[in-house]
C-alpha cells in the first residue's frame, strides 16, 4: 500500500507541467492514428521513461520519482484526458517495476528495474487465462518442481501490455485442485526460451493497451524468480488491486471531466434560435446532470484514494469497489450525454469521445469487472448496514 509523502507541492506541480506537455507533444497528436491503424505505441511508451513516468510511486534511491498514490492519479488523469488506453499501458509498465522495487530480490532488481524505468522494456501483470477471469483461483497454468527452479505451463489471455511486454509478474497454480492455496507468483522473461507471444486481439478500439496473451510451453524459472511462494500468491495479488481499481475510476472521471468541457465550450459558442444553445433548459440540464454525476464519482474515488493512502489494505476494500463501479457505470452515458449536446460535431472524431466511449467500456472489465463490485458491495452489507438488536434500541 502507499504510504509515501510524495514530492513537494512546488515540485509536483512543475512536473504536471511537464506532464500536460509530453501529453500534448507526444500522445495527442496520435490518438486517432493509433486506433484507425491498431497500432500499440510503444515508442510513446518508451518516452515517457524520459520524465520518469515508469517510476512514478517507485523510491528515488531506487530511480523512481517518489510520488504518492494520489499524485500518481493526478499524472494519470492528465494522461487519460487525452488517451485512458495509453495511461493504463504506462502504468501496468510502472506497477510491474514498484512490484520489483518493494518485493524483489536485488537480483531481479538489477536485472530488470533499469530497463523498466527507462522503457526500453515493458512490464505486463498476468492473472487472466481464457477459461478463468473473475474467478482468478480457477487459473490452470501450472508451476511442477524441477531441479533448481519450475517448469511452467499454460496460457495467459487478456494481458494489458501483452503486445510487447516482456518483464512480466505471472500467477500460476503449483498444486491442482488448490485453488487460492496453491497460487504463485514468478518473475517471467518474455526473450526467454518456453516464452510464446500470441497475436494481439482485434478489439472495437483502445489499441493502446496492447492486449493480448501469451504461452508458457516448459518455461524454466530458476527459483530465484519466485516471488511469492506457493499460498502467498493469491494474496499478493489482491494487495494491490484496490489500488488499481481506484486509479481506473479515477481515469474515468478524467474521461468525462475533458467531454464535458467539450460540450459545455461548444454549447457556449454555438447559437441555434437567436442564443448560445447552453441557456436551452434541455440541454443545460442534461450537462447539468452529467457533472453532479462526475462529482459524485469524484467523492467517491477521493475516499477511496484517502483509504488507500492510510496504508490499511482490508478498510480501502469497499470505498475502491464503490468509486470503481460509480465511476465505471456513470462514464458511458456521460460520454454520451456530451457527445448529444454538441450534436452531429460530438461524432468528429478530433473531440475524441468515441476514443473515451470505448476506453469506459474497457473499465467495466479490468481489474474486477462491474459485477464483482457489486458483489463485493453487496457482501458488506449485513457489516456496513443492518443494527444489531442492541445498537438498533440505542438509536
Amino acid at each position: 500500500m502507499s504510504q509515501v509523502a510524495g514530492l513537494r507541492e512546488e515540485h509536483f506541480h512543475e512536473l504536471l507541467e511537464q506532464v500536460r506537455e509530453f501529453r500534448d507533444r507526444e500522445i495527442a497528436p496520435f490518438v486517432i492514428e493509433w486506433e484507425q491503424n491498431r497500432i500499440f505505441p510503444v515508442e510513446a511508451l518508451c518516452s515517457a521513461g524520459d520524465l520518469g513516468l515508469l517510476g512514478m510511486e517507485i523510491d528515488p534511491a531506487l530511480g523512481g520519482l517518489g510520488l504518492s498514490f494520489g499524485q500518481k492519479l493526478k499524472v494519470l488523469d492528465l494522461l487519460s484526458e487525452v488517451s485512458m488506453p495509453y495511461a493504463f499501458s504506462l502504468v501496468n509498465t510502472h506497477n510491474v517495476g514498484a512490484r520489483l522495487a518493494r518485493h524483489g530480490t536485488e537480483e531481479l532488481r538489477d536485472r530488470f528495474l533499469p530497463d523498466l524505468l527507462s522503457g526500453r522494456r515493458l512490464g505486463s501483470t498476468a492473472l487472466t487465462e481464457p477459461g478463468a477471469g473473475s474467478d482468478f483461483s480457477a487459473i490452470t497454468t501450472l508451476a511442477s518442481p524441477d531441479a533448481d527452479g519450475w517448469r511452467l505451463n499454460g496460457e495467459k489471455a487478456w494481458i494489458t501490455n501483452a503486445a510487447a511486454s516482456s518483464v512480466i509478474v505471472a500467477y500460476v497454480q503449483t498444486d491442482h485442485g488448490a485453488r487460492a492455496r496453491g497460487i504463485a507468483s514468478f518473475l517471467i522473461d518474455g526473450t526467454g526460451d518456453g516464452f510464446e507471444r500470441l497475436e494481439p486481439y482485434d478489439l472495437i478500439g483502445s489499441h493502446s493497451i496492447g492486449t493480448g496473451g501469451f504461452r508458457l510451453n516448459d518455461y524454466f524459472a530458476p527459483e530465484g524468480d519466485l516471488l511469492a511462494v506457493p499460498g502467498e500468491g493469491f494474496a499478493a495479488a489482491l494487495a494491490t488491486i484496490n489500488e488499481a481499481r481506484t486509479y481506473v475510476a479515477s481515469m474515468c472521471c478524467a474521461m468525462v471531466e475533458a467531454s464535458l468541457r467539450s460540450a459545455v465550450g461548444y454549447a457556449c459558442q454555438r447559437e441555434s434560435f437567436g442564443r448560445p444553445i447552453i441557456e436551452h433548459q434541455g440541454l443545460s440540464w442534461q450537462l447539468a446532470g452529467v457533472a453532479n454525476q462526475l462529482e459524485a464519482a469524484r467523492a467517491l474515488t477521493g475516499q477511496a484514494v484517502t483509504a488507500i493512502e492510510q496504508g490499511d489494505s482490508r478498510s480501502a476494500i469497499l470505498p475502491a469497489a464503490h468509486a470503481k463501479k460509480f465511476a465505471t457505470e456513470m462514464a458511458e452515458p456521460a460520454l454520451a450525454a456530451c457527445a448529444q449536446a454538441m450534436g452531429a460535431n460530438g461524432l468528429k472524431e478530433e473531440h475524441l469521445i468515441g476514443h473515451r466511449l470505448t476506453a469506459a467500456r474497457v473499465a467495466n472489465y479490468v481489474d474486477g469487472t462491474t459485477e464483482i463490485m457489486t458483489e463485493r458491495i453487496a457482501k458488506s452489507l449485513p457489516a456496513t448496514y443492518h443494527l444489531t438488536p442492541t445498537a438498533a434500541k440505542a438509536s
